[in-house]
């Protein structure tokens, strides 16, 4: 079923599908597409920064080969743990992600539990393989969000804004009121994050410090823009959003590792270790 989305103050229209194609009487979805897309140019993008961080290649394959799958089944988790009254009643609904409903502190999370069990195992450093991820995990946000647009979903309330998105209607029968599109919005902070992550990481000083900047970086957009958002989790019986909660507990972890360790160093010298293994390999 197609939905028309306009932007009125951009003069633009999109009548879009949630449905890319079908294989046979499959329906294959924008929603997984994009995701995926994001996901391998994160991959290809990591692999080929591992050196920089003193990591190797095979090693943050195997990473990824567990951390990817199991880190879709968390977001999926933590999404129906706090959305759990829409999915009590058909259990079927909670498999079906292509109709949305994926969590990225879910991802995160499982992912990164999985991936200091596989550093313990084969004896890798995991802030060295934490640092190459976070390097690349915005690069599938920046595109992840897209798959909302195609979803029609994970907009703000009522904005007059210049860019307002109106969903449902055309140009033509759009009017001064419209949505904000929070989707666009993190997009948009994801990117700007990603350049900075870059940056900064080619002058990295310590294990841990990309980790750290991401989830500073990340957290403080989050909490801005899902205080704009009509879809929030909320804690059970409350009016708090799950999200704003983990994202100022990132923005404190974050920024406040990051930049305390400059001043109080309790990270080992990631320079230093890199080019040590360098120098063993």
């Amino acid at each position: 079923m197609q939905q028309v989305v306009s932007f009125p103050g951009l003069g633009l229209e999109f009548h879009l599908s949630n449905i890319a194609f079908h294989i046979a009487s499959k329906p294959i979805y924008w929603y997984g597409i994009l995701i995926m897309c994001g996901v391998i140019l994160a991959v290809v993008y990591a692999s080929r920064r591992c050196s920089a961080f003193g990591i190797k290649q095979d090693d943050m394959y195997d990473c990824v080969l567990f951390a990817v799958p199991l880190g879709i089944v968390c977001a999926r988790i933590y999404y129906v743990i706090f959305e759990w009254e829409q999915y009590k009643n058909d259990l079927s609904e909670v498999f079906a992600i292509w109709h949305g409903g994926l969590a990225i502190y879910g991802g995160v999370l499982g992912g990164i539990v999985v991936v200091a069990a596989v550093c313990r195992f084969k004896k890798i450093e995991l802030m060295d393989m934490l640092d190459v991820f976070a390097a690349a995990v915005p690069i599938g946000q920046i595109l992840g969000r897209w798959g909302n647009f195609f979803n029609c979903e994970a907009y703000g309330g009522a904005t007059t804004a210049p860019w307002r998105m109106v969903i449902g209607k055309t140009l033509a029968e759009a009017g001064a009121t419209g949505n904000h599109p929070t989707f666009f919005y993190e997009s948009a902070w994801n990117l700007v994050g990603f350049l900075i992550l870059y940056v900064v990481s080619k002058k990295r000083k310590y294990r841990g410090e990309i980790t750290l900047l991401y989830l500073g970086w990340y957290g403080l957009g989050r909490f801005f823009i899902e205080g704009l958002r009509t879809d929030s989790l909320y804690l059970w019986g409350t009016g708090i959003r799950v999200s704003q909660v983990v994202a100022l507990i990132c923005v404190i972890i974050g920024l406040g590792g990051f930049f305390l360790n400059r001043k109080m160093p309790f990270l080992k010298d990631a320079a230093q270790n890199s080019k040590h293994k360098e120098e063993t390999a």
